[in-house]
């Protein structure tokens, strides 16, 4: 069937209601229009759903929610048959987000599997802990994390409360897949669900058990209390759903002067302040850091709509404000927790640290220093989540933080997903510390490059819309698979890795070996003086991404290398492009 004959077919079928097919009408004639709404169905990829929000077979839409949350309720029935299934739903400040966690509740329902559904929107973490506290079988998160507003999705979790990873994604997205037709899939009324017990409202005593579980993981609330009169935090969640858990922390654990952005206090889909409600995007801080100069605060944060990412300003010695990346604030708590915890005597024999391979080599240094493990993963968090579990099953590790490059990081094992109320509280911890030393958070970071070297991260991504831009995605990667660089700004490529084909190759003598991490169409390639880069598409939007790390000896020469390879790697994708 044509995308014309799926436009056709939707408008004609009594399933589908009248809204949906006005929506559809107002696009006819706009074939190139009708053409991205249905030429595929919208993917149910590793990590679940993410589109544009509307009518189509390839946005997201109830039926499409409707006809993904069948195949897992089919694959949750498959696995656990004659047992007693449920999952926990949350979701976020998103257009639709309260209707899809609905519509997801109700086909569970419809499939004998009991929903558990938070009554207001509340961040990853909170879902991520519920799966486990009550026992269920998976979990979803209504959310588009940080994309622009006219995107929707959902992540579907498992039973350890991670994002569900292989054999179990690849098994899900089999059954979605077999599900034919949108009005194969069932469905039962609300009050008809409560009624039979297969839709509850997850109570708030779980909100509680939450804050009380990180309260556990402060490691100095001594610094906390000498500190905190004179210790001001600004906070923004972006119009999120951070607002309530933040605030709650951090009272609770005595942080009185904490300052709301009210201009994005409130949930809002439509995101109305910011481009796109991204804390990677030091844009989306304006005004923040102008509450922040105003009150001269001592750090200024935000989190994503679900709150699974934090950003942070942190302040100078001089009283302005520096953004801090990703990788930034992963290796400042990181390096606090650790120093801490020896210095205290409270870090565990065989204690581990995790992160991804396109994470900061400076974690390397740092664990290194404190004879703790550090282990890398693939790019995304239930790899983390993963190796968390393992731990927990074989006793192998002390897990005591885990961190990627995209503004995610988890201290504690509450969660088997990145947590942005854990990280707000932790940073607080830190910058309170280092305040009674004398010290704001930035001089912290750069006594880390003092001691450990110049370590600069940066990333580059392309976005390449619709069929035509798939194509151009797989283009890019097909040819630097197929003849990777041999020298790149003058400097030699000593190794390619293509986790894809699980294989690192020695460019000098040829020699092969495994990379011994799960297959991901990721390429990545070490270069002689310690650099490298990593290519990878972007699981959830149509971009390609370049990661780039280097080493110097001063900021200036970190700078300087990390231009170098920049350009050469992107004169490179402009040839493959051309």
């Amino acid at each position: 069937m044509t995308y014309m004959d799926l436009y056709e077919s939707w408008l004609k079928n009594d399933y589908f209601d009248e809204a949906t097919k006005e929506e559809l009408r107002q696009i006819k004639g706009d074939d190139k229009e009708i053409q991205d709404r249905f030429y595929r169905e919208l993917e149910f990829g590793t990590g679940g759903l993410r589109g544009v929000l509307g009518a189509g077979t390839n946005r997201m839409n109830i039926y499409t929610v409707r006809k993904a949350t069948q195949g897992l309720a089919n694959y949750i029935n498959l696995k656990k048959a004659n047992q007693e299934n449920s999952v926990a739903i949350a979701y976020d400040s998103r257009r639709m987000s309260p209707e899809f966690a609905d519509e997801a509740a109700l086909v569970l329902a419809a499939n004998g599997i009991k929903g558990y559904v938070f009554e207001s929107l509340r961040p990853v973490a909170y879902l991520s802990y519920a799966v486990r506290e009550l026992g269920c079988t998976a979990g979803i998160v209504v959310t588009a994390s940080h994309n622009p507003p006219e995107y929707n999705g959902y992540k579907a979790y498992w039973s350890d409360g991670a994002q569900v990873a292989e054999p179990i994604d690849g098994e899900i997205i089999e059954q979605v897949n077999l599900v034919e037709g949108y009005e194969s899939v069932k469905i039962m009324d609300k009050d008809m669900a409560m009624a039979k017990g297969l839709y509850e409202i997850i109570d708030k005593a779980l909100d509680d058990r939450y804050i009380e579980t990180l309260k556990k993981l402060i490691i100095d609330l001594e610094v906390i209390k000498e500190e905190a009169n004179d210790f001001t935090v600004v906070y923004s969640p972006l119009h999120g759903s951070g607002n309530v858990p933040v605030r709650r922390i951090l009272k609770e654990i005595g942080f009185e002067k904490v300052l709301i952005v009210k201009e994005q206090e409130e949930p809002d889909g439509s995101f109305p302040t910011v481009d796109y409600p991204n804390p990677e995007d030091p844009k989306a801080f304006e005004l923040a850091l102008k509450l922040a100069r105003e009150n001269n605060a001592d750090v200024v944060m935000a989190t994503d709509p679900d709150a699974d990412r934090l950003g942070v300003f942190a302040k100078t010695k001089e009283g302005d404000y520096k953004a801090l990346n990703g990788n930034n604030i992963g290796m400042i708590l990181m390096s606090y927790i650790l120093s801490r915890k020896a210095e205290l005597n409270i870090l565990p024999e065989n204690s581990a640290v995790v992160s991804t391979i396109v994470s900061t080599y400076m974690a390397r240094a740092v664990a290194e220093d404190y004879g703790v493990t550090l282990l890398e993963t693939l790019t995304g968090f239930k790899y983390i989540g993963e190796k968390i579990k393992g731990f927990e099953v074989d006793g192998s590790y002390n897990f005591q933080f885990g961190f990627e490059e995209s503004y995610g990081c988890l201290v504690g094992t509450h969660s088997r997903d990145k947590d942005a109320i854990v990280a707000v509280m932790c940073v607080a911890e830190a910058a309170a510390y280092y305040k009674s030393k004398g010290k704001t958070l930035y001089e912290a970071l750069i006594d880390l490059y003092e001691k450990y070297g110049y370590y600069k991260e940066t990333l580059q991504a392309i976005t390449l819309k619709g069929i035509e831009g798939i194509e151009k995605i797989q283009h890019i990667l097909t040819s630097l698979r197929e003849n990777p660089p041999k020298v790149l700004g003058g400097v030699k490529v000593v190794s390619a890795r293509d986790y894809d084909e699980d294989t690192i190759k020695d460019l000098t003598t040829n020699d092969v070996t495994s990379t011994g991490l799960p297959s991901s169409n990721v390429l990545y390639y070490d270069l002689e003086d310690g650099s490298w880069f990593c290519v990878r598409p972007s699981g959830t939007e149509p971009k390609v991404k370049f990661y780039f790390g280097v080493k110097g000896d001063t900021q200036a020469e970190a700078d300087a290398l990390a231009l170098n390879l920049e350009t050469a790697v992107m004169g490179l994708v402009d040839e493959i492009l051309k």
